[in-house]
């Protein structure tokens, strides 16, 4: 996590420094990742003098670039046919002779953008983005039949051999992290590293936080609009309310329930109000596909087989390079999620960004998801 100074005062982070220096270091400066066997480890960047204890951080840490690449387009696009009803988009872009990574998006049914091929290094990477079943440019758009959690595992394995790829790295956040881990307990041999961004494991509790009330406490304003929908006799359930309006069959109501649910989540995923995100709630499009896929999923308890699901089979995956990055304020997948995680799979490293809420496009997660897939380029190089 980035220690704040007046948290953390900096003569205690470095008493190797003289004390004139101090002042010369802002708190974007300091960085403590929580690692796999629970030791925490400080690192100095940018300074303007040398110390021998700089020297020996610089030694444990080498730089990282943590700035977003510049924007490029796929080379290659794509439609695979992936059930007799299911076709999904799929593109390439970054280096066709580079380690490939799969991008999943989060939602479910969120879909893919061109920024998410920004994460990754174009000259190492062979970057593979795809909108999962219903969302996205994928057809039949926002459709719920055939699918599910094992669908979506099956797609990626179906993809991973249409590209004639035999191991690749998965990155997910929100719900791309779920699914990455689905993924990875299903195909442990097909992934070489992982990075998970805003932790979901889809268990109750964590589904009650966000829809039932739990998040209200902290957004009453937001969450009115998203109350009121539904009438008071309904409220029991949120997630059931919604469910019977968003599969209406009256398309209006669809879109009413779809703006509703979508403008709640956009108008919080953001430590600080995001108007293009925002503005996502009013496009019916989006709205349809984003609101429709995630409820199913919900209220289908993610298609698991125990709430626990994922934390009972991390196990598959202890050995998989992993590093996961979860902002502080995290309001749609609060860090409790994270840290269980954490708590389950020690050997992962665990990156908490204090000025930051969910979103992958905040600056100090974008930074960290940046410098993970960084880390894991020069493991793959061989560069410690």
């Amino acid at each position: 996590m980035k220690v704040q100074l007046g948290a953390i005062g900096a003569p205690l982070l470095f008493p190797h420094l003289p004390t004139s220096l101090l002042p010369r270091l802002p708190p974007s400066h300091f960085l403590t990742p929580i690692s796999g066997r629970n030791k925490l480890f400080l690192r100095a960047q940018n300074l303007d003098c040398e110390s021998t204890g700089q020297m020996d951080l610089k030694k444990e840490f080498p730089e990282l670039n943590r700035d977003l690449y510049s924007s490029i387009e796929p080379y290659c696009t794509g439609f695979l046919k992936v059930s007799d009803l299911h076709t999904i988009y799929w593109e390439q872009s970054g280096n066709p002779n580079g380690h490939p990574v799969v991008f999943l998006h989060g939602g479910p049914g969120g879909g893919t953008s061109p920024n998410n091929r920004r994460f990754f290094d174009p000259v190492f990477y062979q970057i593979i983005l795809f909108d999962q079943r219903g969302a996205g440019k994928s057809k039949p758009h926002a459709c719920l039949e055939e699918n599910t959690t094992w669908d979506l595992v099956g797609d990626i394995e179906k993809l991973r051999e249409h590209l004639k790829i035999s191991k690749w790295q998965v990155f997910g956040g929100s719900w791309g992290s779920t699914l990455a881990l689905a993924y990875s307990m299903s195909h442990p041999d097909k992934v070489t590293g992982i990075i998970l961004r805003g932790i979901f494991l889809l268990r109750k509790k964590e589904i009650d936080w966000f829809y039932e009330g739990g998040a209200a406490a902290i957004y009453p304003d937001v969450w009115e609009p998203f109350r009121d929908l539904i009438p008071e006799e309904e409220r029991k359930c949120f997630v059931e309310a919604y469910h019977k309006r968003l599969n209406s069959d009256n398309l209006e109501t669809q879109y009413a329930a779809a703006r509703a649910w979508t403008k709640w989540e956009m108008m919080t995923a953001h430590l600080l109000p995001n108007e293009e995100n925002i503005k996502k709630g009013d496009d019916d499009d989006f709205s349809l596909a984003f609101a429709r896929i995630e409820n199913h999923y919900f209220i289908n308890k993610g298609f698991f087989s125990s709430d626990s699901f994922l934390l009972d089979n991390i196990e598959k995956i202890k050995h998989i390079k992993t590093i996961i990055v979860q902002g502080r304020y995290d309001v749609c997948c609060p860090m409790m999620s994270a840290w269980d995680l954490h708590k389950a799979w020690p050997e992962a490293e665990l990156i908490v960004v204090p000025g930051a809420g969910h979103s992958a496009n905040e600056p100090g997660i974008a930074a960290e998801l940046v410098a993970a897939n960084e880390k894991l380029k020069n493991t793959l190089k061989g560069v410690s």
